[in-house]
């Protein structure tokens, strides 16, 4: 069996930071690279100072390290590319043909490149979207994740570079901050509800999207980019679903541990964002081909978010 060398790029996000633990356990922390635009503040080796842009630091660090698999977690997210659209897709862009030229001239054997739920848009289906579906997206991340796709699977057709890719709903997730998402409401509530026992929500309450609990996000990657080649028979990129709700949902789970707390509701530019997406995911593919099935409820993920923040702010008194 051939050893695993992985690096990830954008390692300092919600989902990096996550990910380079789970990894290490499997494959040792000494052949699993993180890599950012810059340090963490709790670095663990091995670490590279990385702008995904430089494509001649890139292929230093894939040659440095014999690098096997990049996981390409660097992206400008859904709110944060609203106020700076032309750079969101140059960065966005240009990072995954990056990785995906390095791929195709044989210095890595796998890609795994994140796409999202924004590639829906305001025609799509809103309830139970399907794998393939109408896509017009109307945000920057949006188009530029579908863009990604369609490169993704072109790379697979043409090159046969092993690219495989899952579309996020919102995570969230504990250990970490959100990264400038239109999902952020859905991590900041169970901070405030343990700091203030209130939060004002940027969203309605009637907003309901599709969401996944870290644990369980980390367990789809992995197990996608663990999975036989053969299994792997979609090359866009894959829907996984994992649970709907609204804010005011969300808030009567945490007033089951938390009776004070109080909601209000201050909707923002991103509310346009939220009401373009789909309310809930249909992921038959994912779970036909290589055995995809979520295992967190709304009720079973409040209560490990409250659990592990209220442990996480102690430790820190």
């Amino acid at each position: 069996m051939q050893k695993e060398t992985i690096l990830i790029i954008g390692s300092n996000g919600q989902i990096g930071t996550e990910l380079a633990e789970e990894l290490k356990k499997i494959y040792g922390t000494e052949n699993v690279i993180c890599s950012d635009i810059k340090e963490p503040k709790n670095q663990v080796a091995p670490f590279e100072i990385l702008d995904i842009m430089d494509k001649n630091r890139m292929y230093f660090i894939l040659k440095k390290y014999n690098v096997t698999q990049v996981y390409l977690l660097a992206a400008m997210l859904s709110a944060t590319g609203e106020k700076n659209p032309k750079f969101a897709w140059e960065l966005n862009m240009q990072s995954l043909f990056n990785v995906l030229d390095a791929a195709k001239e044989k210095l890595i054997n796998k890609v795994y490149w994140p796409s999202s739920i924004a590639v829906f848009g305001p025609s799509t289906p809103k309830q139970n979207t399907p794998q393939y579906t109408i896509m017009e997206p109307n945000t920057i991340y949006g188009i530029s994740k579908q863009a990604g796709e369609r490169f993704c699977e072109y790379y697979f057709q043409k090159y046969r570079v092993d690219v495989r890719s899952i579309r996020y709903p919102g995570l969230i997730g504990w250990k970490s901050a959100p990264g400038g998402g239109t999902t952020d409401y859905a991590v900041h509530i169970y901070h405030e509800a343990l700091k203030n026992k209130s939060y004002a929500c940027f969203l309605n309450a009637e907003t309901t999207l599709p969401m996944m609990y870290m644990p369980d996000a980390l367990r789809a990657t992995i197990d996608l980019m663990q999975a036989d080649a053969d299994k792997v028979k979609i090359r866009s990129s894959y829907n996984i679903a994992g649970v709907s709700f609204n804010p005011e949902e969300i808030a009567a789970s945490i007033r089951k541990h938390i009776p004070e707390f109080t909601i209000s509701y201050q909707s923002d530019f991103r509310q346009s964002i939220a009401d373009s997406w789909p309310q809930s995911i249909n992921d038959n593919e994912a779970n036909e081909h290589w055995g995809w099935k979520a295992e967190f409820d709304l009720e079973k993920m409040t209560d490990d978010m409250l659990t592990n923040l209220n442990a996480s702010y102690i430790s820190k008194n």
